[in-house]
C-alpha cells in the first residue's frame, strides 16, 4: 500500500547519469542520488535523458521514491506525448492502459485530434501528422526555483502539431500540475494553450481526440468496472453525447479486492462557443473525452485563423473507493473555481 505522510522533501535526479541537477529547489526540498535510493516520505521527481545526452524526453514522478505515480512520455518518435502510468493510490496498479487493443493508438492520458486540415494527430502513421514535443521540463518560477512543494509538482512542454514535410499548424504550450490530496486521492490538472501558426486551421468532424483517457481494462465496464457521469448516468449508452462535469471509471483492481477509479473533469466555462455544453465521447471498453467534434452536424467545423488561441483545461483524479467516497463533485467544484 502506498502511504503519503508529510511529504517532507522532493528530489530531482538525472536518470541513468548519477548527476544531480544544480538548481535551487523549494524550501524543504531534498536532493538524492539515484544509486539504490532508500524510501523517503515525499515525492521524488526526475527527468530521463536521450542516449546519455541531457536532452529530456521523459519526466517521472514517484511516491515514497518507490511507486511511479505517472510519467510524461514525450519522445519525438511518438505520435504524440502522453502520460502513463496513472497509478492507483492504494494498489500502485495503473488505472490507464498504455496501448489498448484493438486500437493501440489509445495512449493512457492523451491530447490530440483527428481530421485537422485533413491531417491526423491522433492515430495512423507519423506521415499523417505528429504532435512533436520540443522538450518537457519541470516548471520554474520567476526566481529560477522549481515549482515543487511538499505536495505538488508542475511540469511543462511546448509541442508543435506538424504535418509530414510541411510547417507546423499549431503551437501547443501545456502545463501539468500533480497535486497530492491525501492517501486515497491525487489529481493532475492539465492546461493547453493552442496558438494557430498556419493561415487557417480547420477541425472537422471526427470521433476521437482532444483530452481524454483510455482506462485499464479492470475498471472499464467490459472488464467488470463501471462508467458513470456526474449526472449519475451509467454505461456508454447513457453517457455518450451528454454534457457532464466529469466522467469516471471505477472497479475492483485485478487480483485484488481494492476498488479504485479514475475521473476526467471538464470546466463549466467553455473556451469557445463550439464547446458550450460540451458532450462526452464514451466507450464501455474504457475511453472517455469531452469532445464536441464527434457531434458536429454535417458540414460543421471549428475554424481558427493565424494568431488565434484556444485555451483548454481539464483534470484527472485517481482515487480509491467509489466516486462518492472520493468526493468527485467537491473536487470538481474546486477545479472549476481555480
Amino acid at each position: 500500500m502506498m502511504n503519503r505522510r508529510d511529504f517532507l522533501g522532493t528530489a530531482v535526479v538525472l536518470a541513468g547519469t548519477g548527476l544531480a541537477l544544480n538548481n535551487t529547489f523549494a524550501q524543504g526540498a531534498k536532493l538524492i542520488s539515484n544509486a539504490g535510493d532508500p524510501a523517503i516520505d515525499s515525492l521524488s521527481v526526475y527527468p530521463d535523458t536521450a542516449n546519455g545526452k541531457h536532452q529530456l524526453y521523459q519526466l517521472w514522478i514517484r511516491d515514497n521514491n518507490n511507486t511511479v505515480l505517472t510519467s510524461y512520455r514525450a519522445h519525438q518518435t511518438q505520435k504524440y506525448p502522453f502520460l502513463y502510468p496513472v497509478a492507483g493510490p492504494t494498489t500502485g496498479l495503473s488505472l490507464t492502459s498504455e496501448s489498448g487493443r484493438p486500437w493501440p493508438h489509445h495512449r493512457s492520458v492523451f491530447f490530440g485530434a483527428d481530421n485537422v486540415n485533413k491531417n491526423n494527430f491522433w492515430q495512423d502513421t507519423l506521415s499523417r501528422g505528429q504532435i512533436i514535443s520540443q522538450g518537457p521540463a519541470f516548471a520554474k518560477d520567476d526566481k529560477g526555483q522549481y515549482k515543487i512543494s511538499k505536495t505538488t509538482v508542475e511540469f511543462v512542454d511546448k509541442c508543435l502539431w506538424k504535418p509530414s514535410n510541411a510547417p507546423a499548424l499549431l503551437e501547443d504550450n501545456r502545463l501539468f500540475t500533480l497535486r497530492l490530496i491525501d492517501a486515497r486521492r491525487y489529481q493532475i490538472d492539465a492546461s493547453f494553450d493552442l496558438k494557430v501558426l498556419a493561415d487557417k486551421v480547420v477541425f472537422e468532424k471526427s470521433n476521437h481526440g482532444l483530452f481524454g483517457i483510455r482506462s485499464s481494462h479492470d475498471v472499464a465496464p467490459t472488464g467488470g468496472g463501471t462508467l458513470i457521469s456526474s449526472n449519475g448516468d451509467e454505461g456508454e449508452k447513457a453517457t455518450i453525447g451528454k454534457p457532464a462535469n466529469w466522467m469516471a471509471f471505477f472497479g475492483k483492481r485485478h487480483r485484488t479486492e481494492v476498488v479504485e477509479g479514475i475521473a476526467v473533469f471538464c470546466p463549466s466555462k467553455a473556451p469557445h462557443p463550439k464547446f458550450e455544453n460540451c458532450p462526452w465521447f464514451t466507450r464501455g471498453y474504457g475511453n472517455c473525452s469531452p469532445f464536441p467534434m464527434n457531434f458536429f452536424k454535417p458540414g460543421e467545423n471549428l475554424t481558427l485563423t493565424k494568431g488565434e488561441e484556444l485555451k483548454l483545461r481539464y483534470s484527472v483524479v485517481a482515487f480509491t473507493g467509489d466516486p462518492k467516497e472520493a468526493e468527485l463533485d467537491k473536487l470538481w467544484e474546486e477545479f472549476d473555481n481555480r
